[in-house]
């Protein structure tokens, strides 16, 4: 199985740095939206392909527009919401990385599906403060779901601090932030 990272769009969260963090549900903007667009011809979708997808509002943006009518699986799961990379434990989740109730993406986003045997916890905080240990316990969660889907590729369109969490954990590589993604760039492992 093929698994690909992608960082959503330019989100308005980023238009006016440290005061734009406060955002709540930030928007893709204008370049975001194009970015997206660019997904269409850089990482061109199939219907045999998987998209597993944040529940924040950019990154369902970025795929809804990047997927368009290509009728792949679809799935929102929260096991890959935003994370703050490094972790520190007295972190808290800022505006801009609240998730998106499943009530509003459901009605805003119909062609997604929702994953499932997930705990109420997890729809509501997501992963972006959890201690590294339960990430990790986690992360094989999310592997062990992927390969479940029997598909021969998997894209997952999330944040920088997500990807980069999940890079360290399946690499064994240690990471700093100066090995964020950029918008809409991708990171591919074999597994």
């Amino acid at each position: 199985m093929e698994l690909v990272f992608i960082r959503h769009g330019q989100g308005q969260h980023t238009a006016n740095l440290p005061e734009s963090l406060n955002v709540v549900n930030p928007q893709l903007t204008k370049i975001g939206k194009n970015q997206a667009k660019s997904l269409r011809t850089s990482h061109p979708l199939t219907e045999k392909d998987a998209l597993i997808v944040s529940p924040s509002l950019r990154t369902l943006q970025t795929a809804d527009v990047w997927s368009g009518n290509i009728e792949c699986l679809k799935i929102v799961h929260p096991l890959v919401a935003p994370r703050i990379f490094p972790s520190r434990s007295e972190a808290v989740t800022l505006p801009c990385d609240e998730l998106l109730g499943s009530e509003r993406f459901l009605k805003e986003f119909p062609q997604f599906h929702v994953a499932t045997n997930l705990t109420t916890t997890l729809w509501e905080t997501g992963i972006n403060v959890l201690p590294d240990d339960e990430f990790c316990r986690l992360a094989q969660v999310l592997i062990d779901f992927c390969h479940n889907l029997k598909r021969e590729k998997v894209y997952i369109v999330t944040h920088d601090g997500t990807i980069t969490s999940y890079r360290q954990e399946l690499s064994g590589l240690v990471l700093t932030r100066d090995d964020f993604l950029e918008e809409v760039q991708s990171y591919r492992l074999l597994l």
